[in-house]
């Protein structure tokens, strides 16, 4: 049987992410005892945590080097945790930092890589299911090439379980090449301003609707947006968009100042994956639909009967005015 082996790598504070554990539960469909490995500045809660979840052993690289995310460093440390392990096949979650690496890594060591594996499976050896054309269509590949690299996108399976006492953990010698680059520091928006959370349970798009006249003949974007915005401060949601929605920036129209193009789901924008998902003012129609593949309960908010989340790609749609049910559900939320 082929070894397996699951590689990811630690936050500052040694945590593994969450998708690593997705990846572990991905590896141990395919190997009952799987090889964890992960490599960072500091790696002892994520090693205990893979360690007790079902790794047979977990081996580690630690270098203060590995704090942050760099090419170089980081695929030298990962090159040599998959040659200590000796596996023929490596699972690892689709994170920005791994997405990074990985082919890299499989170049180094002769192997293949296949990214956005949804599924895999040992049914007549070892398999995966992956997204092809934006997540339009589905294979289901075996390679007979070794390594075998597998990325599976977050979101795509369970996360393994708790398995028993913690397996041992072996530290693997690194050497690193010297850093070219250095950080000068981080940037990044206030938490009240960060509208793409892709740990959010609830998935909320906004859609054209939310800009155009309402009832009384008039259009009332500001409200829109204060509703919009106030809904994501109480609730935590992720924000999505409808293409026509962003779209209209360039138009010379009204959008919220708080959307770019980076919150578009759909053909042509990002295809999210959480718990649920609650669409408003948008109709539904195949090309946004496509993003919401892996929303797993889908509801929507439209006054039109007639559109197309009503076509059985909804699991609920709410026939009302937007505006009226969004006012209502803040003020709900900012009671509980």
């Amino acid at each position: 049987m082929d070894t397996v082996l699951l590689l990811t790598h630690s936050d500052g504070a040694g945590q593994a992410p969450a998708a690593a554990l997705e990846a572990l539960g991905a590896a141990r469909r395919l190997s009952p005892a799987p090889v964890a490995a992960v490599f960072g500045a500091s790696t002892g809660p994520a090693a205990a945590a893979l360690g007790s979840a079902g790794a047979a052993r977990v081996l580690v690289a630690e270098d203060p080097a590995l704090d942050v995310a760099r090419y170089a460093t980081d695929a030298a440390a990962a090159a040599a945790l998959v040659k200590a392990s000796g596996a023929a096949i490596v699972v690892a979650p689709a994170t920005s930092r791994m997405m990074r690496i990985a082919a890299g890594v499989a170049a180094r060591l002769g192997g293949r890589i296949d990214t956005h594996v949804t599924a895999v499976d040992s049914e007549g050896g070892p398999a995966v299911t992956r997204w092809f054309y934006r997540q339009r269509i589905e294979a289901r590949l075996r390679r007979s090439e070794r390594p075998w690299f597998v990325l599976v996108d977050p979101g795509a399976l369970p996360s393994a379980a708790p398995a028993g006492a913690p397996a041992p953990v072996e530290r693997v010698p690194v050497v690193l090449p010297a850093p070219r680059t250095s950080v000068a520091g981080e940037r990044s928006p206030a938490s009240g301003e960060q509208t793409i959370r892709p740990d959010a349970r609830l998935l909320f798009v906004a859609g054209a609707g939310w800009t155009k006249k309402q009832a009384d003949r008039q259009a009332h974007a500001d409200l829109a947006e204060a509703l919009v915005r106030g809904f994501l401060a109480v609730s935590g949601a992720s924000l999505g968009s409808s293409k026509s929605l962003v779209d209209q920036s360039g138009e010379g129209q009204k959008v919220f100042a708080f959307m770019s193009h980076l919150n578009q789901v759909g053909q042509t924008g990002a295809t999210p994956r959480h718990p649920k998902g609650l669409a408003t003012c948008c109709h539904g129609e195949e090309p946004h639909v496509v993003g919401w593949r892996f929303i797993r309960e889908r509801r929507a908010v439209n006054l039109d009967p007639a559109c197309g989340w009503a076509r059985g790609k909804a699991d609920v749609l709410y026939v009302a005015d937007a505006f009226a049910v969004m006012e209502k559900v803040n003020a709900l939320l900012a009671k509980a």
